[in-house]
């Protein structure tokens, strides 16, 4: 499971798992938006979830802190992308610069809501993810750097291009 603010490089990371691994990637995204940004009503989401949890393998991308008690009981682990609030920013910008679709029908925009969440993850989100990865049993890997994701990624089995 791989968790961060928006922007941290949660599906860089989850394809680079994917490969090395062999896992299918769940991008919970594209399960949770509709076409022109609507949410989906709770009771769908949590069906659609429940779903997606149950599979028997899975590297699931994204943060949705309201979910983890659904998804930490059973992941294998958890590779938290704790990034800086200004290198996020960075990267969701030049993501909407690139026009990148999150999920079929949601143009990637900058929005200011989107990036008041990324700006204040740190205050209003990191706590609340930190608590949840507390009562977790399992291993949780906390990345800050770059340097540190290609190091973690380097020491994958099946890769090797990875630099230090």
């Amino acid at each position: 499971m791989v968790i961060g603010c928006s922007g941290a490089g949660k599906s860089t990371i989850t394809r680079e798992l994917e490969s090395a691994l062999g896992l299918p990637s769940v991008h919970l995204d594209a399960h949770y938006w509709r076409p022109g940004w609507e949410r989906p009503p709770d009771t769908e989401w949590e069906t659609v979830l429940a779903r997606l949890v149950a599979a028997d393998r899975w590297i699931h991308d994204g943060n949705y802190v309201t979910t983890m008690p659904m998804r930490l009981p059973r992941a294998d682990l958890v590779v938290f992308l704790d990034v800086g609030r200004w290198r996020c920013l960075w990267r969701v910008v030049t993501r909407a610069a690139r026009r990148e679709e999150m999920a079929p029908g949601t143009p990637h925009r900058v929005a200011l809501r989107h990036l008041r969440y990324v700006w204040r993850f740190p205050k209003d989100s990191r706590p609340k993810v930190s608590a949840a990865l507390t009562d977790h049993d399992g291993p949780v890997v906390r990345l800050r750097t770059p340097r540190q994701v290609r190091r973690f990624i380097a020491g994958l089995p099946g890769t090797t291009t990875a630099r230090p």
